[in-house]
């Protein structure tokens, strides 16, 4: 497999190390604030190699990932994307994608760990929902670089219990000067040293307290599931098979 890196941060380097290993190549790193043998748009890369047979790989910064999705869509190269903070035009780039006929994946987090906490969320969110005892919260912790707050999996853990609990129908993510109301889910985020990311879900009630959490302990989980949905995204264009995916589409859409 042809891999374009498309940022080249810790992330980026970890992908890069990881995919030799299994024996694909890197035809090419996209990262304008990097020098040294690096493309700065996707144009320059272009330019040199034409729109090949060429998977990319999207671990940028939110402000760039939205005109990455664009670059690539355009020039058909299959697309996966683990930046996260451009979800607000997600609908928008998910029709722009299918309209260039072309191919995107997303995931607010690529860990296989992770996607199977979503759907142990899921399945508690909707057994606690009856019993109006229980209260429902969340955090997310990362380290102190990271750019975006709350992370995108915390959008989706908050996404999943208020689609599995009917009492819940709206997520604070600010600080509450307040008490929360009985529809709102308070989640709240920390950013301190280099906590590579936790998540949590707390339902409590005055009797006792039910918490279930995912603990990434390095970033290995997420490398190694990127480099899994592009090789998924790969062989699905190949077989002519185009339009945006996540990795329910990877993992048999177990959907949460």
């Amino acid at each position: 497999m042809e891999i374009i890196l498309s940022g080249y941060g810790k992330m980026g380097q970890l992908i890069e190390k990881r995919a030799l290993e299994k024996g694909h190549e890197i035809v090419a790193v996209i990262d304008p604030v990097k020098d040294g043998g690096v493309f700065r748009s996707v144009g320059d890369f272009e330019k040199k190699h034409g729109t090949g047979n060429y998977v990319a790989l999207d671990f940028s910064a939110p402000g760039a990932a939205v005109q990455n999705i664009k670059d690539f869509a355009e020039r058909k190269i299959p697309l996966v994307v683990g930046t996260t903070g451009w979800y607000d035009k997600l609908d928008e780039l998910s029709a722009f994608v299918e309209s260039k006929q072309s191919s995107m994946l997303w995931a607010s987090n690529f860990s296989l760990g992770v996607n199977l906490f979503y759907r142990v969320a899921a399945y508690c969110a909707a057994m606690i929902d009856p019993y109006n005892e229980y209260d429902a919260g969340g955090y997310e912790i990362h380290h102190n670089q990271k750019a975006d707050s709350p992370s995108g999996t915390a959008k989706t853990l908050a996404e999943i219990v208020l689609k599995n609990m009917k009492r819940k129908t709206k997520t604070v993510w600010d600080k509450l000067d307040r008490p929360p109301k009985p529809d709102e889910l308070h989640f709240a985020s920390l950013r301190v040293g280099a906590e590579p990311g936790v998540h949590g879900l707390i339902f409590d009630s005055s009797a006792d307290n039910i918490e279930i959490r995912h603990t990434a302990r390095n970033r290995e989980g997420l490398v190694y599931g990127a480099i899994v949905a592009a090789e998924w995204l790969e062989k699905a264009a190949r077989e002519g098979k185009r339009g945006v995916f996540t990795m329910d589409d990877v993992l048999g859409r177990m959907n949460a």
